[in-house]
């Protein structure tokens, strides 16, 4: 009887803490909050000197400005680079309290964190050469794809229909702007990710023209903002910004300034109009996993 007595008290202890890393409101007495970045990602990107810019960024740092006007006392943002392999680990141990980059939100993920509202709805692509002869799925048979450690895109292009049967070697980038030097260089013939990425990496080339975006959408999929899972108040409060910012329309403003209109380090545009998929999205505030979407 005494050990189970124990054994309850250590769980409930354990419940104890584990509420208390969940409390990023409580945390952010102290006047800083740490935000997870990206340095390749087109929503995340670094501009050099420890900065960052992108449309996920900007859109964290006007959360966090909301956060702390809500909170009475202005927060001091701690830039995180995170990767594609350790985003979700440093939320979880407490380096990240928001992570602003490019995670697909999925049932996967939602047992080990918890999303905002979704608040860019991706399409996975293919990005090549101009001169590979590259222009379907079907090509890509006997090549070399390139893809970025910790993504889904390489397991999202076999599953799709019409890659079966198709044969192709798979090389990992450490991040996208490895993956994409691997096309780059000539090591890979194709690089798999999402289409913003793609069109990010290829904006930010040494020369653009060489490369473009082929085949068909492989997956769509709910780009969202992470917290720590069961963090209930602080999400609400990043859930409400972003409300806020859909509604007064600055988020779509965002939007173009960083799809529409040249963008640093090159001053080179993206091209990527405001999706009917995205669009949906922020019509009605949502945070359903790429699961969801795939049964429409």
């Amino acid at each position: 009887m005494k050990k189970q007595v124990l054994a309850l008290a250590v769980m409930a202890l354990a419940a104890g803490s584990a509420f208390a890393q969940a409390d990023t409101v409580a945390k952010l007495k102290s006047g800083v909050i740490s935000l997870g970045v990206r340095d390749s990602s087109a929503l995340s990107f670094s501009i050099g000197d420890g900065k960052y810019a992108g449309f996920h960024t900007e859109m964290a740092e006007r959360i966090i400005e909301d956060i702390g006007k809500k909170g009475g006392k202005k927060l001091t943002i701690n830039y995180v680079p995170v990767t594609s392999q350790n985003r979700i680990p440093l939320v979880q141990n407490g380096t990240v309290d928001l992570e602003c980059g490019s995670t697909t939100n999925n049932a996967t993920r939602q047992k080990d964190v918890d999303f905002a509202n979704t608040t860019y709805v991706e399409v996975v692509r293919i990005a090549v050469r101009n001169d590979s002869g590259i222009k379907d799925l079907k090509d890509l048979n006997g090549k070399t794809v390139a893809t970025t450690t910790g993504t889904t895109s390489v397991q999202t292009l076999r599953k799709n229909e019409r890659a079966q049967g198709i044969d192709f070697k798979e090389v990992l980038g450490k991040d996208h702007a490895d993956s994409f030097l691997l096309l780059e260089s000539g090591r890979a013939d194709a690089f798999v990710m999402d289409g913003s990425i793609l069109a990010a990496n290829i904006a930010k080339s040494k020369k653009p023209t060489d490369f473009k975006i082929v085949g068909p959408e492989l997956s769509v999929e709910p780009i969202a903002c992470m917290v720590r899972k069961g963090d209930v108040e602080f999400r609400k409060l990043v859930n409400e910004s972003i409300a806020r910012q859909i509604k007064d329309g600055s988020l779509a403003k965002l939007y173009d300034k960083w799809f529409m209109q040249p963008i640093p380090p090159n001053n080179v545009a993206l091209n990527l109009p405001l999706s009917d998929a995205t669009k949906a999205a922020w019509a009605s505030p949502n945070d359903k996993p790429m699961e969801e979407y795939a049964k429409k």
